[in-house]
């Protein structure tokens, strides 16, 4: 089971790679809010790891519910994961200054020294995933002859997995 649940982390962690931005969704008010974020870290127990400032209306929402959805998309290879997962504050500093990035100064100019500066850990629960390895004109061939035939088209490789 173990063993079973390291492969599926590793399969999400291998699809997520070099997709630097992601959409987290959050929920406010009974509606679903999404919005860019940089994941600084995927651990290889399952747990995403993002900056933010705690005084952001996301810090507001996840107090209120802390189930969030993180989604990945990179077109360019037909690779597709969405994760869901409860979603927590850490103000934990020396995991702050592990994953910090001068980099990061565009969204935080204080640096480290942000008051405000915190990290959003995501605990995955669960993972979907959509891969096609073939190229767009084959999956647009695809698509053509299932609605000449009737079938349902063959998009690649679709599978959920639970953390």
């Amino acid at each position: 089971m173990q063993e079973q649940r390291q492969e599926s982390v590793d399969k999400i962690k291998e699809l997520t790679e070099g997709i630097d931005f992601a959409m987290l969704t959050t929920l406010s008010g009974g509606h679903l809010r999404s919005r860019p974020m940089s994941t600084q870290q995927f651990e290889s127990d399952g747990d995403l790891w993002f900056f933010t400032s705690d005084n952001s209306h996301k810090i507001d929402e996840i107090n209120a519910d802390n189930r969030v959805n993180v989604a990945y998309s990179k077109p360019e290879d037909n690779t597709y994961v969405s994760v869901s997962g409860t979603a927590e504050i850490s103000k934990d500093r020396a995991k702050i200054e592990e994953l910090w990035s001068p980099v990061l100064k565009a969204w935080f100019p204080e640096g480290l020294e942000d008051p405000t500066l915190c990290l959003l850990k995501v605990s995955v629960e669960e993972a979907e995933y959509w891969e096609a390895s073939s190229s767009t004109l084959v999956q647009l061939f695809g698509f053509v002859k299932a609605m000449a035939t009737g079938q349902e088209a063959d998009y690649g490789e679709n599978k959920k997995v639970a953390f």
